[in-house]
């Protein structure tokens, strides 16, 4: 465990981060076999993807169309020509002993993300604009299982499953722009919503269908020398990434103070320790050995086709972002909670295009629904019973003062597991609001009379009492009776 001393100079951070997204086709890059996650090991292969003699590879179209919008989406510059090179590769997962990816001339370069931190203590939020190197195509390795360990050391023997071999990847290469380990891990969140909103990538951290290698390197404030740049790998989460970035600032911090040096390798994070460790002395661009794939022909996308994809892309996160707070006066941090599912903003849409006020849609959705479908986790917001035009029902019985917000959240559940129609509820169980002055006065009276000694009580100066003397009125009326006028005459009686 690290103790960190003060150091003597001020260090900045330099980080990147390299985001692997596997693409959700049917099928691999090169050949027919299935992508499905979780078969049985090495059934979803064949003679291409196991690099056999005499095979050719041929283009899945789907995976330049993924990997075109992909680069739109992050405002890149399409590549009117490209072509696939060999990466010399030697790992036992990877049959052919190279890698099918792209070098010199990638399908997209030059483009930026927009990150947008949000500061909960001011409730402010900061936006930056991180640029994007490349994005290029590639297929992915196999997966080695280890015997007896979840990792080499320690394991008694090693198997392979080549079911993942030749699944299509594209990968995202930002600029290092990124100054701290809350900067990336929301970075590689916005990474993963755009291709989400876009349908091209599932960004399950879990299984794998998204994965974030970090580079980073310190230097003192003022400098504009790159320090020795590190890779880290093994990061399955947001937060990992987060706690993996601080932990290696500090390490090559501390290690440049004690008048050491940084060697330019490969560490993985250990979740268990939460630390870094060395891998590998990190390989460079010459080591690999790329040349020209002379299997695969060049890549040629026409201005036509690159505007009919760009036609079909959806609303992006960002987009979404301004337009809440800019058009709809929500908060930062609803928009980011909003838009962070491509279907629970089209929900929350849909609610406010049938009337509801976008506050109370944000609320309603960020809580109760939210609560819901967490309780239930198989679900998504799309499953549910209860329809957008339903909950905007619901929100406006409350709005126009036809049933209180208790009444609302005490009938939600029927809606949400029949579905329905909340003013047909509201009617059958007889749940309008009372808002007659005479009849919320009579049951004030009545809790009055029968509380004495808390009448006492508020008397003597216990003002908390009024709370006691409304919330008793309210429970006589079966929570029917408008709380705001409920409140109003009870401190009218009260202090009578």
């Amino acid at each position: 465990m690290m103790v960190a001393t003060p150091p003597k100079t001020q260090y900045e951070a330099v980080i990147g981060l390299e985001t692997h997204c596997q693409l959700s086709t049917a099928t691999k890059i090169f050949s027919d076999s299935s992508t499905v996650f979780g078969a049985t090991p090495n059934t979803h292969i064949d003679p291409i993807c196991m690099g056999l003699p005499g095979v050719l590879p041929v283009l899945n179209q789907k995976v330049l169309e993924y990997a075109v919008k992909a680069g739109l989406a992050l405002n890149c510059t399409i590549a009117p020509y490209s072509k696939f090179d060999r990466k010399q590769y030697f790992y036992p997962d990877l049959p052919k002993n190279y890698q099918i990816s792209q070098f010199d001339l990638p399908i997209a370069e030059h483009g930026w993300v927009e990150i947008e931190i949000y500061d909960k203590k001011s409730g402010t939020s900061n936006r930056r604009k991180i640029g994007v190197t490349r994005l290029h195509m590639e297929e992915d390795a196999g997966k080695l299982v280890h015997g007896g360990s979840d990792s080499i050391a320690g394991s008694t023997y090693s198997l392979v499953d080549y079911n993942r071999a030749g699944v299509p990847l594209i990968e995202i290469v930002s600029e290092p722009d990124l100054r701290t380990g809350q900067e990336a891990a929301e970075y590689a969140q916005e990474i993963r919503r755009i291709v989400r909103y876009l349908g091209v990538c599932d960004g399950n951290l879990q299984e794998g269908s998204l994965r974030c290698d970090v580079n980073i390197s310190v230097r003192p404030v003022g400098t504009e020398r790159f320090g020795t740049k590190v890779e880290i790998k093994n990061m399955n989460s947001f937060n990992a990434i987060h706690r993996a970035i601080d932990h290696e600032i500090e390490r090559q911090v501390i290690e440049i103070e004690a008048g050491g040096t940084i060697v330019q390798e490969t560490r993985l994070w250990d979740e268990g320790t939460q630390t870094t460790r060395s891998m590998r002395i990190k390989e460079g661009a010459s080591d690999y050995r790329y040349f020209p794939e002379p299997d695969l022909g060049p890549i040629e996308v026409s201005v036509a086709q690159r505007e009919d994809w760009k036609g079909e892309l959806p609303e992006l996160p960002i987009s979404k972002r301004h337009r809440y707070q800019d058009d709809l006066a929500l908060s930062p941090y609803d928009t980011k909670v909003l838009t962070d599912d491509r279907t629970i903003a089209e929900y929350f849409e849909a609610t406010i295009a049938a009337g509801a006020p976008a506050k109370q849609s944000a609320n309603w959705i960020m809580g109760d629904i939210s609560a819901y479908l967490n309780a239930n986790a198989s679900l998504a917001i799309g499953d549910l019973k209860i329809q957008p035009s339903a909950l905007a029902e619901l929100i406006s019985l409350i709005e126009d003062g036809t049933i209180s917000n208790k009444i609302g959240k005490d009938i939600l559940p029927e809606l949400l597991e029949n579905g329905g129609s909340a003013k047909a509820i509201v009617a059958s169980k007889g749940l309008v609001q009372i808002s007659d002055p005479t009849v919320i006065e009579s049951a004030v009276d009545e809790i009055i009379a029968a509380f004495p000694d808390e009448l006492a009580q508020f008397k003597s100066g216990k003002t908390k009492m009024l709370g006691f003397f409304v919330g008793q009125v309210l429970k006589k009326t079966g929570g029917k009776a408008d709380p705001k006028l409920t409140n109003q005459i009870v401190a009218k009686k009260l202090n009578s």
